[in-house]
């Protein structure tokens, strides 16, 4: 039998290939944008993809864990669980699409946007899709079908990419702002073509999924009751997926109406903007910490729930998390000691707001760990309080974004992020202790996680004193991966031997 760990490793690496360096591909194009667009205008673009990840979540409301969840019950067979939760998904989304058609203009009114309505028709239309196409490419990951998932999830990102190249790139410089392109759509460069993009490859995307897809309904087995059980199980999922999108993405919409406008300022609606951008170009630079956790997720939650019936499952999910946390800091000092050449990946214009990224870097580890803790309240079925913890979070992170925005600006933002996943990871902790006990290796987190901040905080020190300083910093990273290689490789090893 294969050791579990490695298998994880495996499924990991794998869907690493889609969500890492697919998605870094995909975040390739934010040197584009902040490049080409100006600050208020990449403002647009952080504001209203902010919203997007909630309409997914409400969209999708926990059934991809509940198709997870439920094709391991033997009281229904894979195929009712695959074709009930389709076409509930289905259903709702031909909803939502027919709702965006309808009241598009009203909703752009609502959000200032009277002179883009049609942003907000092809976002909508492209969250339904994409809504709906979370279920396949959940099915793909329960039959472990990795590599068809990372073609397609590549596919995707390289449609995006393309399109956005095109529109942005290859038209203004071959055929001039006044082609025949542009003359479908707008007469000038704008914002717009990055929607457009999103919305062509997220279509594309939807017909490459059309035989997992046709294998839900051909053989189709709704079951009304087991509709039922799977809502009780996933609607408190998505409760808290909405309350935890609340602490990780509200800040950039609150941005838009906490800021204070200095003095003098001539255009204080560009000004705005032009603060979210900033905020939002620098929360990119996480990118590492973003899609390390991503990939660790896709193949973490089904294994998770596969290896809950093992005599050595608590040992296994406490090694995990440590192990996590160790990968985790290696990315936080790697991008911060690292920074200046890092910087690059944004324009200049937006370099302002660099002093965010430590905190962001930390901030995503934390959102880690609490996913790694949520084991506890899925496996005993207790998702209740999944809700209980992640609107507790939402809450601090609400009443911490109205404290600190209005003083702080965007650095306020980054703050309240890191003080409301820290209350989550606490309370969770406790909470695990009494329902599922697992023994994590607190005393080696906390050293590691010590060890990392001391060595960002030498950083800052040599980077005023020394001019070679990112020698030295290159240096630290290695005695820290040392270190962790030291003082881990023989407790692995052993694991391993008796496992």
């Amino acid at each position: 039998m294969a050791n579990p760990i490695k298998s994880l490793i495996g499924q990991t690496a794998v869907y690493g290939v889609s969500s890492i360096l697919g998605r870094f591909i995909n975040y390739l194009l934010v040197p584009l944008y902040t490049y080409v667009f100006l600050k208020y205008e990449y403002g647009i673009v952080t504001e209203l993809t902010a919203y997007v990840g909630f309409l997914l979540i409400v969209l999708t409301y926990g059934m991809e864990t509940g198709l997870f969840r439920y094709s391991q019950q033997k009281d229904f067979t894979k195929q009712q669980v695959y074709s009930t939760v389709s076409t509930s998904v289905l259903a709702t989304t031909l909803i939502f699409i027919i709702f965006v058609f309808l009241f598009y203009d009203n909703i752009a009114q609502l959000l200032d946007y009277t002179n883009h309505p049609e942003y907000i028709l092809m976002l909508g239309v492209t969250v339904g899709i994409d809504a709906f196409s979370a279920i396949p490419f959940a099915e793909l990951r329960i039959q472990n079908k990795a590599k068809r998932f990372a073609i397609i999830k590549l596919s995707n990102i390289g449609l995006n990419v393309g399109f956005n190249l095109f529109f942005i790139v290859l038209c203004p410089k071959f055929c001039g702002e006044n082609n025949f392109i542009y003359s479908l759509f707008y007469h000038r460069l704008d914002v717009g073509y990055i929607f457009i993009s999103y919305l062509l490859a997220s279509f594309i995307t939807l017909f490459l999924l059309l035989p997992e897809i046709r294998m839900a309904f051909v053989h189709y087995q709704f079951s009304a009751s087991l509709l039922k059980k799977i809502l009780k199980y996933s609607l408190p999922l998505m409760l808290a997926g909405l309350a935890g999108m609340t602490t990780d993405t509200l800040d950039r919409i609150l941005l838009k109406y906490l800021i204070v406008v200095p003095e003098g300022v001539a255009n204080a609606h560009q000004y705005i903007m032009g603060q979210i951008g900033v905020y939002g170009a620098n929360a990119k630079i996480a990118i590492l910490m973003v899609l390390f956790i991503q990939a660790f997720r896709y193949a973490a939650e089904p294994f998770f729930f596969n290896y809950s019936d093992k005599s050595d499952a608590k040992e296994l999910y406490a090694l995990v998390m440590k192990y996590f946390v160790i990968f985790g800091l290696l990315v936080f000092v790697g991008i911060t000691l690292l920074i200046d050449i890092v910087k690059y990946f944004i324009g200049e214009s937006y370099r302002e707001g660099l002093v965010v990224v430590p905190i962001l870097l930390i901030s995503k580890l934390l959102f880690g760990i609490v996913f790694n803790l949520s084991i506890w309240y899925k496996l005993t079925n207790k998702t209740k309080y999944g809700a209980y913890l992640a609107f507790t979070g939402a809450l601090v992170s609400i009443s911490l974004n109205f404290i600190l925005i209005p003083y702080f600006g965007y650095y306020g933002a980054a703050w309240s992020s890191i003080g409301s996943y820290s209350v989550m990871v606490l309370l969770s902790f406790f909470l695990s202790r009494k329902y599922y006990k697992i023994n994590y290796d607190i005393k080696n987190i906390s050293l590691y996680f010590m060890l990392a901040l001391v060595i960002y905080f030498i950083n800052l020190y040599i980077k005023q004193v020394f001019d070679l300083y990112l020698v030295i910093n290159v240096l630290m990273i290695i005695s820290f991966l040392f270190f962790i290689y030291k003082r881990e490789g023989f407790l692995l090893s052993n694991w391993f031997k008796r496992n």
